[in-house]
Protein backbone atom coordinates (compact mmCIF):
# COMPACT_ATOMS: atom_id res chain seq x y z
CA UNK A 1 0.00 0.00 0.00
CA UNK A 2 1.50 3.20 -0.78
CA UNK A 3 1.94 6.44 1.69
CA UNK A 4 -1.19 8.46 0.72
CA UNK A 5 -3.48 5.12 0.77
CA UNK A 6 -2.28 4.93 3.84
CA UNK A 7 -2.90 8.14 4.94
CA UNK A 8 -6.73 7.76 4.04
CA UNK A 9 -7.09 4.83 5.84
CA UNK A 10 -5.60 6.32 8.99
CA UNK A 11 -7.44 9.36 8.52
CA UNK A 12 -10.90 7.41 7.99
CA UNK A 13 -9.86 5.52 11.06
CA UNK A 14 -9.50 8.20 13.44
CA UNK A 15 -12.36 10.26 12.13
CA UNK A 16 -15.17 7.64 12.31
CA UNK A 17 -14.97 6.74 15.86
CA UNK A 18 -16.38 10.38 17.12
CA UNK A 19 -18.61 10.24 14.19
CA UNK A 20 -20.07 6.25 15.43
CA UNK A 21 -19.85 7.74 19.35
CA UNK A 22 -21.86 11.06 18.40
CA UNK A 23 -24.93 9.69 16.07
CA UNK A 24 -25.23 5.66 17.21
CA UNK A 25 -26.24 4.04 20.21
CA UNK A 26 -25.72 0.04 20.53
CA UNK A 27 -27.43 -1.07 23.35
CA UNK A 28 -24.80 -2.66 26.21
CA UNK A 29 -22.71 -3.04 23.43
CA UNK A 30 -19.11 -1.32 22.79
CA UNK A 31 -18.44 -0.84 19.39
CA UNK A 32 -14.82 0.14 17.37
CA UNK A 33 -13.02 0.54 14.28
CA UNK A 34 -10.87 -1.98 13.80
CA UNK A 35 -9.66 -1.27 10.49
CA UNK A 36 -10.06 0.44 7.34
CA UNK A 37 -9.25 -1.18 4.21
CA UNK A 38 -9.85 1.08 1.01
CA UNK A 39 -9.62 0.51 -2.93
CA UNK A 40 -6.68 2.05 -5.04
CA UNK A 41 -9.34 4.12 -6.89
CA UNK A 42 -10.90 5.18 -3.13
CA UNK A 43 -14.38 4.48 -4.28
CA UNK A 44 -14.72 1.68 -1.56
CA UNK A 45 -13.80 1.28 1.91
CA UNK A 46 -14.39 -1.61 4.04
CA UNK A 47 -14.77 -0.95 8.04
CA UNK A 48 -13.62 -3.85 9.99
CA UNK A 49 -16.15 -3.12 13.29
CA UNK A 50 -15.01 -5.24 16.63
CA UNK A 51 -18.21 -5.54 18.95
CA UNK A 52 -17.90 -6.73 22.98
CA UNK A 53 -21.49 -6.92 24.27
CA UNK A 54 -23.51 -9.49 23.77
CA UNK A 55 -27.12 -7.71 24.24
CA UNK A 56 -27.28 -7.16 20.44
CA UNK A 57 -26.21 -9.53 17.87
CA UNK A 58 -23.22 -8.90 15.51
CA UNK A 59 -25.98 -8.72 12.51
CA UNK A 60 -28.14 -6.28 13.71
CA UNK A 61 -24.78 -4.06 14.67
CA UNK A 62 -24.17 -4.50 11.02
CA UNK A 63 -27.76 -4.38 9.74
CA UNK A 64 -27.83 -0.92 12.22
CA UNK A 65 -24.38 0.34 10.41
CA UNK A 66 -25.40 0.07 7.02
CA UNK A 67 -28.86 1.44 7.70
CA UNK A 68 -27.21 4.58 8.90
CA UNK A 69 -24.53 4.53 6.36
CA UNK A 70 -25.43 7.84 4.67
CA UNK A 71 -25.81 9.37 8.36
CA UNK A 72 -21.85 8.64 8.74
CA UNK A 73 -20.84 8.97 5.48
CA UNK A 74 -22.05 12.69 5.36
CA UNK A 75 -20.35 13.11 8.86
CA UNK A 76 -16.85 11.43 7.36
CA UNK A 77 -17.24 13.70 4.01
CA UNK A 78 -17.30 16.70 6.02
CA UNK A 79 -14.46 16.29 8.02
CA UNK A 80 -12.39 14.57 5.23
CA UNK A 81 -12.10 15.82 1.65
CA UNK A 82 -11.49 13.24 -0.78
CA UNK A 83 -12.04 12.95 -4.91
CA UNK A 84 -14.03 10.17 -4.53
CA UNK A 85 -15.79 9.93 -1.53
CA UNK A 86 -15.73 6.54 -0.70
CA UNK A 87 -18.86 4.26 -0.59
CA UNK A 88 -18.41 2.58 3.06
CA UNK A 89 -18.87 -1.35 3.71
CA UNK A 90 -18.94 -2.27 7.06
CA UNK A 91 -17.81 -5.69 8.59
CA UNK A 92 -17.88 -7.44 12.12
CA UNK A 93 -14.58 -8.91 13.28
CA UNK A 94 -13.82 -10.74 16.38
CA UNK A 95 -10.42 -9.86 17.17
CA UNK A 96 -10.81 -7.87 20.34
CA UNK A 97 -13.08 -11.02 21.84
CA UNK A 98 -10.03 -13.31 21.17
CA UNK A 99 -7.53 -11.00 22.70
CA UNK A 100 -9.76 -11.15 25.55
CA UNK A 101 -10.36 -15.06 25.57
CA UNK A 102 -5.99 -15.53 25.71
CA UNK A 103 -5.40 -12.90 28.20
CA UNK A 104 -7.78 -14.44 30.54
CA UNK A 105 -6.19 -17.87 29.46
CA UNK A 106 -2.95 -16.14 30.18
CA UNK A 107 -4.13 -14.86 33.41
CA UNK A 108 -5.44 -18.63 34.42
CA UNK A 109 -2.17 -20.17 33.93
CA UNK A 110 -0.66 -22.39 36.74
CA UNK A 111 1.94 -20.52 38.52
CA UNK A 112 5.49 -21.74 37.01
CA UNK A 113 7.67 -24.19 39.35
CA UNK A 114 11.06 -22.66 40.92
CA UNK A 115 13.62 -23.47 38.39
CA UNK A 116 16.12 -25.84 40.65
CA UNK A 117 20.09 -25.14 39.33
CA UNK A 118 22.91 -27.24 40.37
CA UNK A 119 24.85 -26.18 42.42
CA UNK A 120 28.58 -26.05 41.01
CA UNK A 121 30.74 -24.81 43.42
CA UNK A 122 34.50 -25.92 42.19
CA UNK A 123 34.26 -26.26 38.15
CA UNK A 124 33.69 -22.43 37.66
CA UNK A 125 36.19 -21.06 40.00
CA UNK A 126 39.80 -21.92 38.02
CA UNK A 127 38.25 -20.75 34.48
CA UNK A 128 37.13 -16.99 36.36
CA UNK A 129 40.23 -17.02 37.97
CA UNK A 130 42.28 -17.85 34.06
CA UNK A 131 40.34 -15.38 32.69
CA UNK A 132 41.28 -12.40 35.18
CA UNK A 133 44.82 -13.27 34.85
CA UNK A 134 44.53 -13.29 30.64
CA UNK A 135 42.95 -10.09 31.12
CA UNK A 136 45.99 -8.24 33.25
CA UNK A 137 48.72 -9.02 30.83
Amino acid sequence: MNHRLKRVTELIKRELGPILDRNLTFKGCFVTIHDVEITTDLKHATIHVSILGDSMSHEDIIKKLHGSRSIISRELYKRVTLKNSPQLHFKATDSIERGVRVLNLIENLPEPLPDEEPETEGEGDGEDEESKEDGKR
